[in-house]
Formats: structure tokens, C-alpha cells, sequence
């Protein structure tokens, strides 16, 4: 999910700062806040009692996100629970923080336990100073921020046992939770806990010599395997709280429409339903929610109403004139990411002329969208899995009316986002508040938890937008580019957020990421953001999605234009300039048998190499055409992420990224607007990969010491692509478009 380009962060809140009228989401003083550059606490605290311990002996300049209290508890008997920054929703990063901590802390990790923080300002991004999960920045940020975390706790523990035993600390050592003494005393973590967290936090201190370590670089199985696969874990969407109610929304058709009549006699009269509201939903629609005692009864009471929906102020997007009208825009002048000289182009001995055609994608986590919110006179509590904790308790406290300190955000396990629960505009957790407001003032003083259907998820929007890519390429014989023409159509995800401000030149940054890098390639590249009425968001890779896609296609179109092997031509541009490129492409090859192993009759190689949130992921496959469809039998990837500090996590989220770079070219796998109406609803016409699907993976990393990258995202990109490079050859020509079709 979310964005490469965070590193702008600092000019985008200056742009904000000048601002004369905020995003109509998040007011502008109130994100600044959030953000971190006007200091505030939510009132919530760290949790539990961390809280008072880390007033008591604060390090003079330490940052909330430095100081231990907040991040790690140790419990009487020794047992450890590490707190997260980050929501774990599947990518495993609960268990990597926590091994990462437990590193430095040098804790028994039998006895090693996480939990969600929550928007208190120590669990922001200790770079971005907000609280986001995305872009696939945990790890990449919180490496540092954990081990020191785990140090300083270990160093208060050694100065408490120092005291005790009237012994210098520099003669003590620790090992899996306990303090040991040169003549062999030990105590245990759990016995010093109370006293070490009183002990001043240390402003600096020395982390282990990575030889040293004894849980980084393990392939460590994660620490709520078992409660998940023994369905003991709850999620968001299992909060119960006393006097719970359940709502359903009835959404607006077609996005932005209001109501033009309603009767909802039959609603109010299914047993169970509570009543009936008028609540505001997305992209300035409005909708119905019916509150009852369960989910069931309001799924029941939604079917019975019968509601007129007024669409004719409002756009009614149709996706086969979309596509025209962004072809219209190929040929239109645009703003320019860069730009280079294009008279090659016309003596150039070989050309290529291509266009690409993505569609809109839903993100589909395997929980759909909920939230849960118990409001009071003058504070409220919230529950539900979010990306974006401090930006969706300060939305809740702007549509309830409250000051943000009255918010208590709780952040729940959730089943899958892929960016999804990241959303600028807060719009599920916004609606939840909504409508535990307005059942407030109907007399409704109960916790009410609002459940989206998968067909609510599918048809709701937040959508990866659909693009439009046209490239006119001329090159050498040798394959040496001489000048490249690109144009790129597509929605900003950007545009009308409070990233607004990275939007430069009229060039939204997440639109162009992926393309020209690595290979130096004379390129001009045109932009064109339409307006459309489909809201759109971040999807998993973000850019990537596409980009990779139309890059890898076309270099391997190249290499066979002029006869080269695709995996030779690549290293060749690569040269020196890219060796972590170079050696995850190595290392795929070597690993799958390319070149070396004999493929079964019609089955032929794919390759594709990209980099995306400073990782780079090579796929090797193996493909085939049975019966006018192509299958995946094999997948190899070759992964450079520097630092492993979990591979199997990285395996399982390589794995994962690869079946739903699958699920791009599965003929199904689209989102598609008539008349306005968005017309898939369930998995059963939003095509995601079946077990039958699913080729057989394998995951390789190559070694490195350097600090760790990101990993929940880069295994996307470059699997469709290298699907496509194999279907090519054996179709005899390129494809052009997700999902595939070969007619």
C-alpha cells in the first residue's frame, strides 16, 4: 500500500501549512497535529501503567517513540509483551518487531508476546511522524527505532541488577531473560522490572554486533500462527462489547448520489431492527443504515427497504467510454515527469508501438470493512483494524463533534487491507461515527458496530485505478534504445488528500513509480490525471502495479525483437550502475534452472526484475497455454531486501505477493462500471486465485548486512509481467492488458 514517495512527507505538510482550505477530511490544523509538528496526545496514553513509569524517569531529549515504557512490559514472571506501532493485518510484522527488540533486549522469546499500540504519539512512524502502516515501511523504519528500544530496556534491567549486587553493569551479562552475574547469580527479568523501569532511560546506547545475533536473521515461525489457525484469534470484526448493535449500510448505486424517496416501513418492522438513518457515505452520498440487534436482522431490514436513489447530478461512469476518453487524452499535450529528445524515433531500424489497458481493482481483504464505536456525553471509544490510526481518531473526533483527546482508538488484528484500511478520507471509520451519532440522537445509547458484506467491499470503491499506457519505442539492432515516447493516463490517488502536496507539476508521484528505472532508457513521459466519479486509493505496490508491467513487457519485447536472451540483454543495461538488481536476477536464474533445465513440450520461461519500496524481486516462471488459458506451473523469485531479519515471513509474504500479482491476470479479475453501477459483487464475478491457480513457489533471498527494506509489497509487481513474458513466446505475441486475453 502505500506510498514510495513518503519521503516528501516534510514538503507536503508545508504545502498543507499554506493552505488556505484544508482537505474536507482531516482539517489542516488538526493533521499537523497528527502528524507530529504540533505535538498533541490523544489522551489515550501508552498502555496500561507504561504509561506513569515512562513520566517518572523520561531521557532528557528522547522522543515518545524512543522510550521504552510505551513499547515493552515485562511482566512478574518474566513474561514479555512488545507493543506494535504498526497494524498487523497478516504481513507478520507483529512477530518481526518483536524478534527485533527481543534482539537487543536479550528476552526469552518462549516468553515473547505482542499487542497493538494504539494513536498515542509514540506509536507514529518514528520518521514520517504520523501513524501509518504502508508503503511497506515497518520494518524499513522501525529497525532501528525497535532495536533501541530492546537496548535501552536491556541497559535499565543491568543498571537495576548493577545496584542490586553493588557491582559495576559492564560486568554483567543477559541472556534469554535473566541477568547473570561473574560468579554465576542470576535474576530474571520479571524480578527487575518494576525497579528497571524507574531507572533513568539511557539518551544513547551500543546494539549488538550483528554476529551476536540470536533471533534476527532465524526463519522464525510468527507468534499468532496458532490462534489463527485454530480460529482462536479475533478480529475487528469479532468485537463485542455489552449492548452491542449491528448496522448495515444500504450505499447509493452509483457514487455520490443521494436519495430521491424512501420508505422503509417493511425495515422498521423485521424483529430485531432498531431503526432506520439517514447517514452520509462517500464521495458526498448519502445512505441508509439500519441498526438492529444483530447482523442478520439488519442485513434483512437493508433488503426490505425500498429506497430511490437521485444519480443525475452525478457522473455514471461507463468503463467502455472511459477507455475512449482516455484515449482521446493519449495525443493531448500533458505535464512532463522528464523529458528527451525524440527525432530517433523516426529513422530508428526497429519499432515498437504498444498500448496498455489496466482496469480498476478492488483490494478484497478477506475481512471486509468494520467498526465498532461507543460514544458517550463526551468521549467515545472506537474499535477496529486501521492503517491509520491517529488520522482516523482525528476524522471520528471532526463528525462527532469531540476534541481529539475525547477519541480513544483501539487498533484490532485485521484479515487483510492491502491499503484498503489506509484511506485519507477515513470513509468506513467516518461512517461508523456517523452513524453511532445519529442513533444517539434517536434515542440508541448502545456500542454499535458497523459490518460492510463482501458485495458492500467489492462495489464500495477506494478502487486501484484503471490506466491507460501508450509507448512508441525506437531502437538498434543491438537493442540499444534511441528515444522512448510514453504517455500515461490515470487517476491521482493523491489529488484531494492530505498528500496533496507531493502532487507536482500536475504529476501525482505514485503514478509514474517503476517507470525508466533501472534501465537507461532516453525517455519523455506525459502525465494526464482525469476527474472521474470512482474514488480510488492505493493498492498493494501502488504504481507498481502497472508500471512494472509495461517496463518488463517491453524490455523482454526488445530482447526478442533482436534475438537476444532476455536475461542477458537485462544484465547488459544493468551493467555496473544496479548490483542489488543484478544479483536478485542471478539468483532467480540459478535457483529455477533457467537455460539449464529442459521445460516439458509447450511450456516456456518468463523473467522480470523490479524495484519497488527500495527492494528489488525477480520472478522466474515456468507457463503454459492449455485449452486457450494460461496456467502458472512455477514460480522462482529472487529477492534482495538487504537484512532478513525473519525469512520466513519474507517468504510467506513473497509467496503472497506473487498470487495476487496472479490474481491480475486471471480473465475475471476487474472491476467494471456500466451506467455508473459498478457490476461485480462477490467473488463469484471478482475473480481471486484458487488453490488450482496457484503455481508451486520458491523463495531465495540474497545474503546482505545492510539495514532491511521492505517486503510486504515488491513480490507483486514483477510476477504478472514475467506471466506475460512466457505466454508471449508461446503465443507469438505480447500481451497488453490485465487480466490476460488471448483472443
Amino acid at each position: 500500500m502505500l506510498i514510495e514517495h513518503l519521503p516528501e512527507l516534510p514538503r507536503a505538510l508545508q504545502h498543507l501549512a499554506e493552505r488556505d482550505t484544508p482537505p474536507a477530511a482531516l482539517p489542516r490544523r488538526g493533521f499537523l497535529k497528527l502528524a507530529g509538528l504540533g505535538g498533541f496526545a490523544l489522551g489515550l496514553g501508552p498502555l496500561g501503567a507504561a504509561d506513569a513509569l515512562a513520566q517518572a524517569a523520561p531521557a532528557a531529549g528522547l522522543k515518545p517513540t524512543q522510550q521504552p515504557a510505551s513499547f515493552v512490559q515485562i511482566a512478574p514472571d518474566g513474561g514479555v509483551t512488545v507493543t506494535l506501532n504498526r497494524l498487523e493485518f497478516g504481513q507478520g510484522i507483529g512477530t518481526g518487531l518483536a524478534m527485533v527488540l527481543a534482539e537487543e533486549l536479550d528476552a526469552d522469546w518462549s516468553r515473547v508476546q505482542v499487542r497493538h499500540g494504539n494513536s498515542d504519539p509514540a506509536y507514529a512512524d518514528p520518521l514520517y511522524g504520523m501513524h501509518l502502516t504502508g508503503g511497506s515501511t515497518a520494518m524499513k523504519h522501525s529497525y532501528p527505532q525497535y532495536r533501541e528500544l530492546g537496548a535501552r530496556a536491556r541497559a535499565m534491567l543491568l543498571a537495576t541488577a548493577a545496584a542490586r549486587w553493588k557491582l559495576e553493569a559492564a560486568r554483567l551479562r543477559t541472556e534469554a531473560g535473566q541477568v547473570i552475574a561473574p560468579d554465576g547469580r542470576r535474576v530474571g527479568y520479571g524480578e527487575l522490572a518494576e525497579a528497571a523501569m524507574a531507572q533513568p532511560v539511557p539518551a544513547t546506547v551500543t546494539l549488538k554486533d550483528p554476529k551476536d545475533f540470536r533471533l534476527i536473521g532465524r526463519a522464525t515461525g510468527r507468534l499468532d500462527a496458532r490462534a489463527k489457525s485454530s480460529g482462536q484469534q479475533d478480529f475487528g470484526i469479532d468485537v463485542k462489547r455489552p449492548g452491542q448493535l449491528t448496522a448495515v449500510v444500504a450505499h447509493p448505486p452509483v457514487f455520490g448520489a443521494r436519495l430521491a424517496s424512501l420508505d422503509d416501513t417493511a425495515a422498521r418492522a423485521v424483529r430485531g431492527v432498531r431503526a432506520v438513518l439517514r447517514v452520509p457515505v462517500a464521495v458526498g452520498g448519502e445512505g441508509v443504515a439500519v441498526v438492529a440487534d444483530g447482523y442478520w436482522a439488519a442485513r434483512q431490514g437493508r433488503d426490505a427497504l425500498k429506497a430511490e436513489w437521485a444519480t443525475d447530478a452525478v457522473e455514471r461512469v461507463d468503463s467502455t467510454r472511459q477507455l475512449a476518453q482516455y484515449r482521446a487524452l493519449l495525443d493531448q499535450p500533458g505535464p512532463r515527469a522528464f523529458d528527451a529528445d525524440l527525432a530517433p524515433l523516426a529513422t530508428a531500424p526497429h519499432r515498437i508501438e504498444a498500448e496498455f489497458h489496466f482496469p480498476y481493482l478492488a483490494h478484497a481483504p478477506m475481512e471486509p470493512l468494520n467498526c465498532t464505536v461507543q460514544l458517550g456525553d463526551a468521549q467515545a471509544e472506537i474499535w477496529t483494524g486501521t492503517q491509520f490510526p491517529g488520522g482516523d481518531a482525528m476524522a471520528a473526533a471532526q463528525v462527532l463533534g469531540l476534541k481529539p483527546e475525547q477519541i480513544r482508538m483501539n487498533v484490532e488484528m485485521a484479515g487483510g487491507g492491502f491499503g484498503r484500511r489506509g484511506v485519507p478520507s477515513s470513509d468506513f471509520v467516518v461512517q461508523a461515527c456517523a452513524i453511532a451519532r445519529a442513533a444517539r440522537a434517536a434515542g440508541l445509547v448502545a456500542p454499535i458496530r458497523t459490518v460492510w458484506s463482501r458485495e458492500d467491499d467489492i462495489k464500495g470503491g477506494q478502487y486501484r485505478p484503471m490506466h491507460l499506457h501508450r509507448a512508441r519505442i525506437g531502437f538498434d539492432r543491438q537493442g540499444r534504445v534511441l528515444a522512448w515516447d510514453h504517455v500515461l493516463v490515470g487517476q491521482s490517488i493523491m489529488s484531494g488528500t492530505f498528500f496533496e502536496g507531493m502532487v507536482k507539476n500536475g504529476i501525482d508521484p505514485t503514478a509514474m513509480e517503476g517507470m525508466r528505472e533501472p534501465y537507461p532508457f532516453p525517455m519523455r513521459l506525459t502525465v494526464h490525471h482525469p476527474k472521474v466519479n470512482v474514488p480510488v486509493l492505493w493498492w498493494r505496490s501502488v504504481g507498481s502495479t502497472h508500471t512494472a508491467f509495461v517496463m518488463e513487457t517491453l524490455v523482454d519485447e526488445i530482447a526478442r525483437a533482436t534475438k537476444q536472451d532476455p536475461v542477458a540483454y537485462r544484465l547488459a543495461l544493468f551493467g555496473d550502475q544496479h548490483p542489488r538488481h543484478r544479483d536478485a536476477l542471478k539468483l532467480a536464474v540459478e535457483r529455477s534452472g533457467y537455460g539449464k533445465r529442459a521445460l516439458p513440450a509447450g511450456h516456456a520461461w518468463g523473467v522480470a526484475v523490479h524495484e519497488s519500496f527500495s527492494t528489488v524481486v525477480t520472478w522466474v516462471v515456468e507457463a503454459s497455454i492449455q485449452d486457450g488459458r494460461p496456467v502458472l506451473h512455477k514460480a522462482t523469485a529472487g529477492v534482495h531486501c538487504n537484512l532478513a531479519v525473519n525469512p520466513r515471513s519474507i517468504e510467506a509474504q513473497i509467496q503472497g505477493a506473487g498470487v495476487m500479482g496472479l490474481s491480475m491476470c486471471l480473465p475475471g479479475a476487474a472491476i467494471t462500471l456500466k451506467d455508473g453501477v459498478v457490476e461485480q459483487s462477490n467473488f463469484g464475478d471478482f475473480v481471486v486465485p484458487r488453490l488450482t491457480d496457484t503455481p508451486e513457489f520458491a523463495v531465495h533471498i540474497v545474503p546482505s548486512a545492510e539495514p532491511p527494506t521492505g517486503i510486504g509489497e515488491p513480490g507483486l509487481p514483477p510476477l504478472a509481467p514475467a506471466f506475460a513474458n512466457a505466454v508471449a513466446q508461446l503465443a507469438g505475441k505480447p500481451l497488453r492488458a490485465l487480466p490476460f486475453a488471448l483472443g
